[in-house]
C-alpha cells in the first residue's frame, strides 16, 4: 500500500508530465524518496523490493577474510534500504555455504527472500539432494524461490521443484537463464510451465528478453527477475569517459551504476534486478536505484544512444 508522501510525489511528478512528456506508465512505477520501490509477484500479490542482490563471485570467497568482513557491511546495508530477495545456486562454489553463515551470525534469515537453484543435476533424486544440501549450506529450512538453473533436465527438476512448494519448503518455483541464444527456447517452456518466476539477462546492451519473454511474462503472470544488469561490467567501459545525461539529477541518479539499473527497472515486466558486488560502498551505490522515478521511454532511448 502506497504512503502518503508516495502519494503526494507520484501527484507531483503526474502533474508536470505534460511539460516533462513523460509516460503515466513510467511515473505510476515511481518509487518515492524514502522507500523503495516494490513490485508485485503476480501469481500470489506478494510485494517484494525490487533491488536485489547476487552471489556469483562476490559471495565465493573465504570465511574470515578481509572479503568476508566487507560482505557483513554489504548484507547489512542491503537490508536496511529495505532490500530482501539474494539469488544464489549450489553451483557457485561456496556462495551458500558464506550467504548461510553471514544470515545466520547476524539474525537476518527473517528479513531474506532467498532464491536457489537446482543445478547440474539430472533425475528426482539427484535434483532432492542437492536442495537438501542447499538447506544446510543455507542453515534453513526453506527457501522462498527454487529456480531451475538454465534449463538443465528441466521437466524433471521442475516436477522436484514443485513437489517441494506442495511440501511448504519452496515458496515459488522459476526457471533460469542468462544467454541471449537460450531466449526463444526458454520462452517455449515458461508458455508450456507458466512457473512462478523467470530469471534472464537484461541490460541497456542485451535486450533480447523484451521480444517476446517480458510480452509472455506480463500476459501469463509470471514474475521477473532479471540478471547480468551491467553486462559482466562492459557496459562501464562503453561509458568510461561520458556524463551522465542532464536530467539524470531529476530522477536522484548519481553514477551509472543507478542508471543501467534503473533502465532496467523501467520495464513493467521486471520484478526485481539482482546485481552481484561484495563491496560495500557499490552496494549502496546499487541500492540507490531503487528509490525515487524510472526513465521515461524517451530517456531510455537516450541512454541506449549513450551507451552504444
Amino acid at each position: 500500500m502506497s504512503t502518503r508522501r508516495q502519494f503526494i510525489g507520484q501527484s507531483a511528478l503526474l502533474a508536470g508530465s505534460a511539460l516533462l512528456g513523460s509516460s503515466w506508465t513510467s511515473l505510476a512505477a515511481a518509487a518515492s524518496e524514502d522507500e523503495m520501490l516494490t513490485r508485485t509477484i503476480p501469481s500470489s500479490g506478494e510485494r517484494v523490493p525490487a533491488i536485489g542482490m547476487g552471489t556469483s563471485g562476490s559471495f565465493e570467497i573465504t570465511q574470515g577474510s578481509p572479503e568476508y568482513t566487507a560482505l557483513k557491511e554489504v548484507l547489512k546495508r542491503f537490508f536496511d534500504a529495505g532490500a530482501t530477495i539474494i539469488d544464489t545456486a549450489p553451483t557457485y562454489s561456496n556462495a551458500e555455504d558464506i550467504l548461510g553463515l553471514l544470515l545466520d551470525d547476524a539474525g537476518l534469515r527473517p528479513k531474506a527472500f532467498i532464491a536457489t537453484k537446482l543445478s547440474g543435476v539430472s533425475g528426482r533424486e539427484q535434483g532432492l539432494k542437492q536442495f537438501q544440501r542447499s538447506l544446510q549450506s543455507l542453515r534453513t529450512d526453506k527457501v522462498e524461490l527454487l529456480q531451475v538453473h538454465n534449463l538443465g533436465d528441466w521437466k524433471t527438476q521442475l516436477a522436484v521443484a514443485r513437489e517441494l512448494q506442495k511440501q511448504g519448503k519452496v515458496k515459488y518455483t522459476g526457471i533460469t537463464h542468462y544467454l541471449d541464444s537460450a531466449h526463444d527456447q526458454l520462452a517455449d517452456v515458461v508458455q508450456e510451465t507458466k512457473p512462478d518466476f523467470l530469471q534472464i539477462n537484461y541490460s541497456v546492451t542485451n535486450r533480447g528478453a523484451e521480444r517476446r519473454l517480458f510480452p509472455m511474462a506480463q500476459d501469463l503472470g509470471i514474475a521477473v527477475l532479471a540478471n547480468r544488469n551491467f553486462n559482466d561490467g562492459k557496459l562501464f567501459n562503453q561509458v568510461k569517459g561520458k556524463s551522465l545525461p542532464a536530467w539524470a539529477s531529476e530522477l536522484g541518479i548519481t553514477s551509472w551504476a543507478q542508471m543501467f539499473l534503473k533502465f532496467c527497472l523501467s520495464h513493467e515486466a521486471v520484478t526485481a534486478v539482482i546485481p552481484a558486488t561484495g563491496k560495500p560502498d557499490r552496494q549502496s551505490d546499487n541500492l540507490k536505484a531503487g528509490f525515487g522515478p524510472l526513465l521515461s521511454a524517451a530517456q531510455k532511448q537516450e541512454v541506449i544512444k549513450l551507451v552504444g
